[in-house]
């Protein structure tokens, strides 16, 4: 399937190496394609190891192998294939993840549980246990390859390559973050909705790397969506080497934890924004912001509900600022919220206030913003503090026919 470049795209950036962090890619040829679809990373001894998956209760092999290897803090390679999602595959599906991690460890010496697999693609297929066998084999004779490369390589409905980069002092010595997301349909926040694999050279504790990784989370992976649909194969991993040879970050306390923790952040939110510009046939990116609401999970959902509307969605595309949809989509949020205290902005510009549309309100500029493709929305409620910020796009007859056409 041949997808154009989304409008939205954004450069690939220059992203350093991470020592003790080698990738190779391969052919495994999940599908007829000419293209590298199967990605290794190697990883130095004793990496520490955090993950956060999909809350899918039809989840992947790889999903429930990943979340009971990741408890134990240690990775030494990971394996992501691109164009099969192995979901949904019964015992097959689990034998062939297990076979790609006991080829990988016999190769490494390591216990199969430091060996990550993550697939993507389509789903109720098996993976092809030869295939696998054979792609893992080719990537790890392969010579090394850039982050861009791996980028490419773990992609499915991607139209561009996502890639972050930050760095952070801790003590004396600078740390380096480097990450890679592919993502653009079937997403939706309930961790994770995509595929994202984020390294560092800094020695960081693996109970702590977990609960930095999980509060990160919060704010940017479990805050976007394209169409509301929690992926079966979701999986973000944080992998810290400990080549920096810093200090190790054992909790909140430790010096340079909360620059470190910026520096995460960064990454995960800057990966987040990415897979919502290349949401499937988007055209325009766009920040939902509620304030007002009884608490901050109030918010959250009366945002999501928002961002998930197809009448809101379909009215953005169209540039028509038809704020009663807003109101419909805050009003069946199921939480607590009074029509006659809700304001509505586009851009800045007050549409609605305290339930009544604005006195002679001059659409020109509204309807200006409108045609840009990075639409701001705001809706007071006005009934406490509660703050929330998600991020979507647009809903374009290109999403049905990307879907439409998925299988092929």
């Amino acid at each position: 399937m041949d997808l154009a470049l989304s409008p939205l795209a954004q450069p690939f950036p220059d992203l350093p190496q991470i020592d003790g962090v080698t990738i190779r890619t391969a052919k495994a040829r999940y599908k007829e394609w000419d293209r590298c679809d199967l990605t290794l990373f190697e990883l130095a001894e004793g990496t520490a190891v955090a993950g956060v998956f999909t809350k899918n209760v039809c989840c992947s092999s790889e999903v429930e192998t990943g979340r009971d290897q990741v408890r134990l803090g240690r990775a030494r390679a990971v394996v992501v294939n691109a164009g099969n999602s192995n979901a949904f595959t019964g015992y097959r599906g689990r034998e062939a993840v297990e076979t790609i991690m006991a080829q990988v460890a016999t190769h490494f010496g390591c216990p199969p549980s430091e060996v990550f697999v993550s697939s993507t693609g389509v789903i109720g297929v098996p993976l092809p246990k030869d295939k696998a066998a054979a792609g893992v084999a080719a990537a790890l004779a392969a010579q090394p390859v850039d982050w861009l490369d791996a980028a490419r390589a773990i992609g499915t409905t991607d139209t561009f390559e996502k890639g972050a980069h930050a760095s952070a002092m801790i003590g004396d010595v600078k740390v380096q973050l480097s990450g890679i997301i592919k993502g653009s349909g079937m997403i939706a926040p309930d961790m994770a909705t995509m595929l994202g694999y984020i390294a560092t050279n800094a020695a960081i504790d693996p109970a702590f790397l977990q609960q930095m990784l999980s509060r990160a989370t919060e704010g940017s992976f479990n805050c976007i969506t394209v169409d509301s649909d929690t992926s079966t194969s979701d999986t973000v991993l944080l992998l810290a080497t400990g080549r920096a040879r810093n200090e190790v970050l054992h909790d909140w306390d430790s010096p340079g934890a909360d620059a470190f923790f910026a520096a995460l952040n960064e990454v995960c939110l800057s990966l987040a924004h990415q897979v919502v510009r290349d949401g499937e046939g988007a055209t325009k990116f766009i920040t939902v912001r509620v304030t007002g609401a009884r608490d901050d999970g109030s918010a959250h959902r009366v945002a999501l509900a928002i961002a998930n509307s197809p009448l809101v969605k379909t009215a953005i595309a169209g540039e028509d600022a038809n704020w009663g949809r807003v109101v419909m989509a805050v009003g069946k949020a199921g939480e607590p919220a009074d029509r006659d205290k809700l304001s509505i902005a586009f851009g800045g510009i007050w549409v609605a206030e305290s339930g009544l549309p604005v006195a002679e309100q001059d659409e020109a500029p509204v309807a200006a913003h409108l045609r840009t493709d990075d639409i701001r929305l705001d809706v007071d409620l006005g009934l406490a503090n509660g703050a929330a910020t998600v991020w979507t796009c647009d809903l374009t007859h290109g999403y049905i026919s990307i879907n439409a056409d998925y299988r092929s």
